[in-house]
């Protein structure tokens, strides 16, 4: 049985074809975009199950195009790793504030784009459909049933990641969490993250949360708790 299809859009062919190679050699099947213009016709044209996107490419770069596909109401939820030589915080950030579910950045091990594609769409599969009760807290409403934050009658615009990061936390105040354990709650056992990416997450999340993200608190030496 066929694997999911995953677009790659890359203007570098060597990587390109490096990355179609290890995908479709791993089952899953690929097309390829070699600009922002021809990923979002593609997008549009055959809804892939996940996109793998650089952002340095011609004319419509990986950021317009990752705001573009999570504006549109039909395939807002299409989950995009991106891959990026840029690798300072605020990039990273920019990136995932757009709705990025992950990012990469080269150089890369094939076998590390393999694991994050295989984290990032069993976790869209595996997504609980029980009905659980909102958290409500410091004027605001998580309701994990439809992924929805409202502060006062405002609704916050988060990640997925983001959301599961200030649901978890929310849901035990005061309690503290290791970066490890926030890793494991978050992306799973197996998901191949450091101590670095959870704290450009929280970065994320606390810009995100404006005011209300003085409730988000570090614990020297520890990782992160939510105030009561």
């Amino acid at each position: 049985m066929a694997k999911e299809r995953i677009l790659v859009v890359e203007d570098d062919d060597d990587i390109l074809q490096l990355l179609n190679y290890n995908l479709a050699k791993d089952g899953y099947r690929v097309t390829g975009a070699t600009s922002g213009e021809e990923a979002l016709k593609a997008v549009k044209l055959s809804v892939p199950d996940l996109v793998l996107l650089d952002l340095m490419l011609p004319g419509i770069d990986g950021l317009e195009v990752c705001r573009a596909i999570k504006r549109d109401d039909r395939i807002g939820d299409l989950p995009i790793i991106m891959l990026t030589a840029k690798g300072e915080e605020a990039d990273i950030v920019t990136g995932l504030e757009l709705g990025a579910d992950d990012y990469i950045t080269k150089p890369f091990s094939p076998r590390v784009v393999l694991a994050r594609v295989r984290t990032v769409l069993r976790r869209r599969q595996t997504e609980p459909h029980t009905v659980e009760e909102p958290v409500r807290i410091h004027e605001m409403v998580i309701h994990p049933g439809r992924h929805e934050v409202l502060v006062g009658d405002q609704p916050l615009d988060l990640t997925v990641t983001e959301f599961r990061l200030l649901y978890m936390l929310a849901s035990r105040p005061g309690w503290v969490f290791t970066r490890a354990q926030i890793v494991k709650g978050v992306h799973g056992d197996d998901y191949p993250a450091s101590d670095r990416s959870v704290d450009v997450q929280v970065v994320s999340l606390r810009k995100k949360l404006g005011p209300h993200g003085k409730y988000l608190e570090t614990v020297r030496g520890i990782g992160y708790r939510f105030k009561g």
